[in-house]
C-alpha cells in the first residue's frame, strides 16, 4: 500500500528537475546576468539549455561555474539536473498521459541508464552534497546549502520513483527533502523555490485517503492537497529557479482536475520561454483534440 505513495505528479521529477531546475523567465535572463555573479548567469544559461534540451551546453556551463565558484554546490546540483533531465528525455517520461490518474502512474515501466551517465548523475550529487555539508558544519543555516540539499534529495527522489520505480526510497528521499526546504523556509521565508518540495510533499500525502494520511502523519508526514497547490502557485509566481518547474506540475494538476483552460495557459508560457522543447508542443496539441467519444 505504501509503496504507491509518491506522488503521481512527481515529475520532476520532471524536469527536474527539475527537482532541481534553476532558471529565470527568458524575458529577464538578460538583466539577471548583468546583476548576478558570473557563476550564477552561467547557470541561468545551463538551466535554459537544459529546458530546451541542449544538454551538452548545459554541461558545459555547469562546468564553468564550477571553476568559477568552487565553494558553491549549486553548479554540481545544476549537472545533476541535466544528467537526470537527459534520462527523462531518453524515456519520454515527461508526458502528462503518465500522471493522469493514479492506475497510470502505477503501470509505468522502470528504466535502466547507461552506465556512464549514471556515474556522472551519481558524481554530481556526491559533489554537491560535499560542498553543502562542508558549508553547513560552519553555518548550520546557511541557506544555499540547505536549498542544495533539500534538491539533491529530490533529485534522488525523481530517479527512485520514475526510472528505477522503487517508490518506497522516492518517500524516503522526499522526506528528507522536505525536512532541508522546510528548515530553510523557517529563516528565509521569501526562499520561494523551496516550496516547491514542501508543496509537493503536502499535495501527495493530502491526496491520499485518510487511513493512508494517518498512518503516514505518524511517520512524520503532514498533508494537505490545496496548500500544496497553494506553495507550489507561489515558487511558480516568484521563484528562481524553480519557477518553470513549479509552472509544468500545476498544469499537469490542471489536466487531472480537467481544467484544460489554466493548462493550455501555463504550457503556452512555458512553450514562449523554451521553443526548442517539443514536450510544451505535445502538450498543447492534446488539448486541441476531441474527447473521445463512447465506444472511441
Amino acid at each position: 500500500m505504501s509503496a504507491k505513495i509518491y506522488i503521481r505528479t512527481s515529475l520532476l521529477a520532471v524536469v527536474l528537475s527539475l527537482a532541481g531546475g534553476a532558471l529565470l523567465p527568458a524575458r529577464t535572463m538578460a538583466q539577471a546576468a548583468v546583476q548576478a555573479p558570473a557563476s550564477q548567469a552561467l547557470l541561468d544559461q545551463a538551466y535554459s539549455a537544459m529546458y530546451n534540451l541542449n544538454f551538452d551546453q548545459a554541461f558545459r556551463d555547469a562546468e564553468q561555474a564550477k571553476a568559477m565558484a568552487k565553494d558553491d554546490p549549486l553548479p554540481w546540483v545544476a549537472e545533476a539536473c541535466a544528467a537526470l533531465f537527459r534520462e527523462f528525455n531518453r524515456y519520454n517520461i515527461l508526458r502528462s498521459d503518465l500522471f493522469a490518474s493514479d492506475d497510470a502512474f502505477d503501470a509505468r515501466n522502470p528504466h535502466a541508464w547507461n552506465p556512464a551517465d549514471r556515474q556522472q548523475f551519481e558524481n554530481a550529487l556526491n559533489g554537491a552534497k560535499k560542498i553543502a555539508q562542508e558549508r553547513l558544519a560552519r553555518n548550520k543555516n546557511d541557506a544555499k546549502a540547505l536549498f542544495s540539499l533539500a534538491l539533491v534529495n529530490g533529485l534522488q527522489a525523481d530517479d527512485s520513483a520514475l526510472l528505477a520505480k522503487k517508490d518506497m526510497a522516492a518517500l524516503s528521499f522526499t522526506k528528507t527533502a522536505n525536512g532541508y526546504a522546510e528548515r530553510l523556509l523557517a529563516r528565509v521565508p521569501s526562499y520561494y523555490d523551496a516550496y516547491v518540495a514542501t508543496g509537493m510533499g503536502k499535495y501527495i500525502i493530502g491526496g491520499k485517503s485518510a487511513p493512508i494520511r494517518w498512518l503516514l502523519r505518524l511517520d512524520g508526514f503532514k498533508g494537505d492537497q490545496a496548500e500544496g497547490v497553494h506553495e507550489l502557485s507561489l515558487a511558480a509566481a516568484h521563484g528562481h529557479y524553480l519557477a518553470p518547474f513549479a509552472k509544468v506540475l500545476l498544469a499537469f494538476n490542471d489536466l487531472r482536475h480537467h481544467n484544460k483552460n489554466a493548462a493550455r495557459a501555463k504550457l503556452e508560457d512555458l512553450h514562449e520561454q523554451f521553443p526548442n522543447n517539443p514536450l510544451f508542443t505535445r502538450e498543447l496539441a492534446k488539448l486541441e483534440k476531441p474527447a473521445a467519444g463512447p465506444g472511441q
